[in-house]
Formats: C-alpha cells, sequence, structure tokens
C-alpha cells in the first residue's frame, strides 16, 4: 500500500485524533517495508519487496467506576476508512469495563524533528555489497562439496505515535537478519550460522561460509554419547535463546502474586538476590550502539506489565541484573504502583556483560573435555516456578577434549533453567552481537558472551539432525 493513495503518515495520525470523540486517544501508524534474499543449494532462488501500514487506534472513555480502553488494529486502512476504524475503537472502549491499567495518558514533551518526514524505507540495494559476495560464497562451497541455503531479510519500520495529549514521536527501527545453513551433499551432516545487523555493512558471506566448512569437517567424524551432565560451552546465540526468555518471564506483577521464579518464598519479589556468582550485568539500552531501539513506549496493546497508557513514555538504560544481583523487573506505571517497585518498562534489546575477555574459539582452547554447542531449538516452558525450560540441540554439538574439537556428537533434549544457569555459569566469555535462533522471527537486538557450564544438563538423546 502506498503512502500517496492515503496520506502521509503523520497525516493519518492527525486526521485520525481529531475524528475522536472520546475522552483520550492514542494513534500508533506503523509504515513497514522489507527486502529480502533467498537461496538453495548455492544457487539464489527468489528476492522480494514489500510494503505496508498498520494503523492501531487506542480510544479512552471515562466513567462513573473508571476509564475504558478500547484498542482496534487494522492494515492497509484507506481515508475512507479511517473513521469507521476510530469509532471501532470508540464502541469498544465504551463496551468494555473499566481497564485495570488505566492511567492518565503521557504529556506531551519534545516534539520528533523528522514527524512530519516520509517514512524511511528499505530496498534491495541494502545488499548491493552482500549479495556479490555470497555469489562467491557459492562458487566456494561448490568447489569445496557443500551446499549453502538460506535467507536474508531486511525491514525498516517508521512509527508515528500521536495522543489527543499532544505527543508526537517517531522512531525508525532498522533490522536485519541472516540466517545460513551448510550441508554436505548426503545432507547426513548440517552446520548453521546467523547473525543480526542493521544495514548488512558488517555481514561477512566468505566468512561465515569459512567457519560453517570447518564445522562440517569436525562432523566427519561421529561420536555417541549418552545423556547425563557435561560440562558446555553455550555460544552467544544459545545464551541469547535463553536470557531472552528469561527477560519475558520477568514481570514484576507475576512475580509480586507468587507465579514465577522471581517471586520470594513467602511473598515479595526476589529483586536484590544474588542471582550469580560471576559479576554477570544484564540490561537494555535504547541508545546501545549497534543494537538502537525505540528511545520510548509504543504499546499496541495491554499485558500484565505493559500498557497503551503508556504510549510514549521515555525509556532509558535499565540493569535488570546488576553484579550478579536481581536489580529491576519488568513493570509499567500501573504494575510499578501495584508492587512498589521502581518504574521499568520493557527495551527492545538485551545485553550481556560478563567481564571476559575471551573468545568462544579461547574457551575451547581452554577445556580439558566438554562439549560445544552451536544453538539450541524448540524451547517451551515446563515449571514458570524454576522457569524451566526443554528445547533441542541442532546444527551441530560437537566434543571437545584437550582443547581441540575431535568430533560431533548426537543431539540432545535439555532440561535448565536460565536463572539457574546464571548461578553454576563458572565462566563468561567477549560479549558479542549475535542473533538468537529460536526467537529471531521476534528479537534481535541482542549482544552476548559465551557462557561456560560445568554441569548442563542434557536430559536425553534426540534424533534431530
Amino acid at each position: 500500500m502506498s503512502t500517496s493513495s492515503s496520506g502521509k503518515p503523520h497525516e493519518i495520525v492527525e486526521r485520525a485524533l481529531e475524528l475522536s470523540t472520546a475522552d483520550g486517544c492514542v494513534v500508533i501508524a506503523d509504515e513497514h517495508s522489507t527486502a529480502n534474499l533467498r537461496w538453495a543449494g548455492n544457487s539464489l532462488t527468489t528476492n522480494g519487496l514489500t510494503r505496508g501500514r498498520t494503523l492501531t487506534v487506542i480510544a479512552t472513555v471515562d466513567g462513573k467506576e473508571g476509564t475504558a480502553s478500547g484498542v482496534v488494529s487494522r492494515s492497509a486502512v484507506t481515508a475512507d476508512e479511517l473513521e469507521p476504524l476510530v469509532r471501532a475503537a470508540e464502541a469498544a472502549a465504551r463496551g468494555a469495563g473499566p481497564a485495570e491499567d488505566a492511567r492518565p495518558l503521557v504529556e506531551a514533551g519534545p516534539v520528533s524533528e523528522d514527524f512530519t518526514d516520509e517514512p524511511a524505507e528499505t530496498t534491495s540495494a541494502v545488499f548491493a555489497d552482500f549479495a556479490p559476495a555470497l555469489g562467491e560464497s557459492f562458487a566456494r562451497a561448490r568447489a569445496g562439496g557443500r551446499e549453502l541455503y538460506g535467507f536474508a531479510n531486511h525491514e525498516l519500520t517508521s512509527t508515528y505515535l500521536g495522543t489527543s495529549t499532544g505527543v508526537r514521536l517517531r522512531h525508525d527501527q532498522p533490522n536485519g537478519t541472516l540466517e545460513l545453513n551448510a550441508k554436505s551433499p548426503d545432507r547426513s551432516r548440517s552446520a548453521w550460522a546467523g547473525r543480526s545487523t542493521r544495514d548488512f555493512k558488517d555481514v561477512d558471506p566468505a566468512a561465515l561460509d569459512a567457519e560453517l566448512a570447518r564445522r562440517l569437517v569436525w562432523a566427519e567424524r561421529r561420536i555417541e554419547l549418552p545423556a547425563g551432565r557435561y560440562e558446555t560451552l553455550l555460544p552467544p546465540t544459545a545464551v541469547a535463546d535463553l536470557l531472552i526468555y528469561q527477560l519475558w518471564s520477568s514481570s514484576a506483577r507475576d512475580a509480586a502474586e507468587g507465579r514465577t521464579v522471581f517471586s520470594k518464598p513467602g511473598g515479595g519479589t526476589r529483586v536484590g538476590d544474588t542471582l550469580a556468582e560471576l559479576p554477570l550485568a544484564l540490561r537494555s539500552d535504547p541508545n546501545e550502539p549497534g543494537l538502537e531501539a525505540a528511545p520510548f513506549v509504543i504499546a499496541h496493546a495491554s499485558g500484565d506489565d505493559s500498557s497503551v497508557f503508556d504510549n510514549g513514555l521515555p525509556l532509558s538504560a535499565t540493569d535488570w541484573v546488576r553484579d550478579g544481583r536481581l536489580d529491576r523487573l519488568v513493570t509499567s506505571r500501573h504494575s510499578a504502583e501495584l508492587t512498589g517497585l521502581p518504574l521499568a518498562p520493557a527495551v527492545d534489546n538485551l545485553v550481556l556483560d560478563g567481564g571476559g575477555e575471551r573468545s568462544l574459539e579461547e574457551m575451547v582452547a581452554g577445556t580439558t573435555r566438554g562439549l560445544l554447542l552451536t544453538c539450541l531449538w524448540y524451547i517451551r516452558e515446563v515449571d514458570p516456578a524454576t522457569l524451566l525450560l526443554t528445547g533441542l540441540t541442532r546444527d551441530g554439538v560437537y566434543l571437545v577434549e584437550n582443547g581441540e574439537v575431535v568430533g560431533e556428537v548426537n543431539n540432545f533434549r535439555f532440561n535448565e533453567s536460565p536463572v539457574d544457569l546464571l548461578s553454576r555459569a563458572s565462566e563468561a566469555g567477549r560479549t558479542e552481537k549475535t542473533l538468537p535462533r529460536e526467537w529471531g522471527d521476534y528479537f534481535t537486538r541482542a549482544a552476548m558472551p559465551a557462557l561456560r557450564v560445568p554441569d548442563f544438563n542434557m536430559s536425553s538423546v534426540s534424533q534431530g539432525v
């Protein structure tokens, strides 16, 4: 859908606010554009470009018993459909009971200087340097007897936020992901690598192909191991998948109500408790270099610790874990008041600093005997009270002996809690940007170190590749 046929995003936001007859109104216009490449068997298969808009209208209605809210989101909204959308949100609010999280809408601050500018858009030009380098990698892989499969995706979302209290904010969010699989011709060996990027200028297909080629050589020797507890090196991508789930489970309200691993026995939360002996810092910062995210709350719906009433609230650097101690849990204004904890809305990135300087390769060199994982897959929650998770290893588990990888072992199902892992980790490596394999469709801005866990629980053998 082109903006020319339906109005510029900021004009749509202003018009929707003018049409509102509710006591309060929030309008969010998300302008999306994507460019992608896909390949299989060392050949490019498809490429494409998409454009679209999603408009969300949040109406608030005051009543004797409190303020109610109604939220309606639609894509491809034309000028003629705008008023019906606003009326639908108002009808939803009037038909709802008082909203538990109701608070005064955020007051206006400085207006984004680019609020009236055209939305940012990605194009196929984002792959101008990457695509030729990928083609060269195809040739090298073909000559080396391996096949490359994968995709590259780049998204650019311009979000325009306007409210009846005068908030006028805009944020442009680039988001790029690359996933690359190398397979032996008989498909018996497979290796995976992924990268997160803002613009594909920092992605080197040749380096990734070389990394995967080395892993396929490791896999030429197959070693069968039973289930059990092993010293294990978790690479940054696996650490990211586990700690992102921990962040998603860090609801202050759920903890205060006794439902999570962060609940204190007898009542209250574990804020202030020591979670790790290592001086770990788990944090989010909208201004983190290379992982920049929206500096204000963008809430399309309310949840336990997010609120549509908080739209436009400024975000700042937040320490979730500091020096190994639990420092913050996720709160909205409403849940902060309920729990007595500081206001700490979620930020769309996550960084773990462990103070280590060694690379994953150097950690391998310092391992007497242990397992080296590639990534985790199919992660599911087993027990929220302990945050016990289960999942599978995938695309390569390798045995390390006396500082060298000596072969590939079978895959496993694991049972572990990320909170418990932090308490048992004996070493953290150097923090680096990474792409979570499991959650890469939802959360891409992460930087993690590799972690050494002396007794990672491989609960059963898996037949997966």
